[in-house]
């Protein structure tokens, strides 16, 4: 944990300053080993291979627990890096581009193993905090640990030790796996400066009722429920079933004039080409990552829309992304407060 950091930081219980209270070992900038307490409530919070820990699995809800640890092997175990990443990500948050980045303060809602965060310090941000709920803060800090303007912290999104002064705070593919997304979506809203901007990308419920009667019901009764070391091994077959299509079926059909317009008139193409710039190991991250969450919400767009006016946003874009998902963006316009919160952070 970089000393800095801690200017972000407030405690999740009473929104209080937080300060170092204890430094047991440090490596450079960074301090390994140590604890962060509160100033109003006295709360402690210990530092543990360089990331602050604001959550323990042991104490939080059985449900949010199952997912945090499922989610905390995946991205222990797919840990490569790929250059298609920036683009996919512009995808998630189209209208976002690279250049908006550029000197913000940023926070990614649910980090993973920290592919974004390096992202947007390529892109400029000023610093940029995730947070993560599982063990995937152990990946991120190791693949950003050289960066000086890049910060990991276990957290729940739900529940954030952070100041309200961000300028971008954006979370893919993680509210539709907690118990509660909208509460996640206003705990992040409620960690933006006035003025700043948010984006969110969930799955959708339109074009998704296939995976919803058919997958779903697997993933529930059976895949989520078996260790994550057999799914690993179980998910390489549906895995080479979608690499066979993508690579050696639609990827070269649709590079063809009569090909292309066949492919786009299949089901799911959109999706399917998306990924089909993907090797084996990304494409067994994407099926694993399918099979393996014991909780996936499919939003609609109603519901979407109801989420950026719950936080009273404005300059709301939403937009359909592969014809499967929900993409939104919106600039808040006083600084979201939840109900009850008249804390001066």
């Amino acid at each position: 944990m970089k000393l800095k950091l801690i200017e972000y930081l407030a405690c999740p219980s009473c929104e209080g300053e937080i300060h170092l209270a204890e430094q047991t070992t440090a490596e450079g900038n960074e301090v390994l080993e140590g604890t962060l307490a509160c100033v109003a409530c006295g709360k402690q919070f210990p530092i543990v291979r360089g990331v602050p820990r604001f959550a323990d699995l042991a104490e939080v809800d059985p449900e949010k627990a199952a997912i945090a640890t499922s989610f905390g092997f995946e991205w222990k175990h797919f840990t490569q890096e790929d250059v298609q990443y920036g683009d996919q990500l512009l995808g998630w948050l189209n209208p976002v581009k690279a250049d908006f980045f550029q000197g913000k303060v940023v926070l990614d809602g649910g980090c993973g193993k920290g592919r974004h965060l390096v992202l947007a310090a390529e892109w400029g941000a000023r610093e940029v905090i995730g947070i993560d709920l599982s063990d995937a803060v152990e990946s991120a800090f190791a693949a950003t640990r050289g960066s000086e303007n890049i910060h990991v912290v276990q957290a729940d999104i739900c529940h954030l030790p952070l100041r309200r002064v961000f300028d971008y705070a954006f979370s893919v593919g993680v509210l539709d796996h907690i118990p509660d997304p909208v509460a996640g979506f206003r705990s992040l809203a409620s960690k933006i400066r006035p003025g700043g901007h948010l984006s969110a990308w969930v799955y959708g419920a339109e074009n998704n009722g296939w995976i919803i009667s058919l997958v779903n019901p697997v993933r529930e009764r059976f895949t989520s429920r078996i260790s994550p070391r057999a799914l690993l091994h179980l998910s390489k077959l549906p895995t080479a079933a979608v690499y066979t299509a993508t690579k050696f079926i639609l990827r070269p059909l649709s590079k063809l004039p009569v090909g292309n317009a066949l492919v786009k008139k299949l089901f799911y193409s959109d999706y399917l080409i998306s990924i089909s710039r993907f090797g084996w190991r990304e494409q067994h991250t994407i099926v694993f990552d399918h099979l393996v969450a014991p909780t996936a919400h499919y939003v609609s767009r109603d519901e979407f829309e109801q989420w950026w006016r719950g936080i009273d946003a404005e300059e709301t874009v939403i937009g359909w992304h592969n014809k499967n998902s929900w993409r939104g963006f919106g600039r808040t316009r006083n600084g979201f407060r939840p109900a009850g919160d008249d804390s001066g952070f």
